[in-house]
């Protein structure tokens, strides 16, 4: 059986958001990918455009780089949704100098209330080095927070490394 919500975790370029996009392809259902990124560059753009080309015409794509709370009451236990990336969302949130604290809860509250399977994808962000600036520093510290939470919300988690994936929670099914 496929768990109802699930967890993906991996450093950059680790394969985490391809695997995600296969595994909630088993669900058989019809597929939201919630896109969180805002494009502010040709290498974000590129970045997008690669994901773009490895979904087909049976996703239904919903950009919002902020908000989730509607797109996630909106869905049906019909649909299965993945939620690529929370690292952006936060990243967008930050951005905004918004109450980090108080939109995480909002998140967590938002995949509870949801009633579609969900799968949101997130960087590993504390296994490197100490950032040298504050504002990264405050970025690694509300990731590894946000991260914390989302793994407490799932019944799977799973890291992802060299495009291998390792359950940390529950089982793979």
């Amino acid at each position: 059986m496929l768990p109802a919500s699930t967890f993906v975790l991996g450093g950059a370029a680790s394969g985490k958001s391809e695997w995600a996009e296969k595994f909630i392809e088993s669900y058989d259902l019809p597929m939201i990918y919630l896109a969180t990124g805002q494009i502010f560059d040709d290498e974000v753009a590129a970045k997008v455009a690669k994901h773009k080309n490895r979904r087909d015409g049976r996703w239904e794509t919903i950009e919002e780089p902020l908000d989730l709370a509607p797109a996630l009451a909106s869905l049906s236990e019909k649909q299965a949704v993945l939620i690529d990336c929370a690292t952006m969302w936060l990243t967008n949130h930050m951005m905004q100098d918004s109450d980090l604290s108080t939109e995480q809860d909002a998140l967590i509250e938002a995949l509870t209330a949801c009633r579609a399977p969900w799968v949101i994808v997130s960087n590993e962000v504390g296994q490197g080095i100490v950032p040298e600036n504050a504002l990264a520093r405050q970025f690694r510290e509300a990731q590894g927070r946000l991260n914390i939470a989302l793994a407490q919300q799932a019944g799977l988690v799973v890291q992802v490394v060299a495009g291998l994936p390792q359950s940390l929670k529950g089982r793979l099914p």
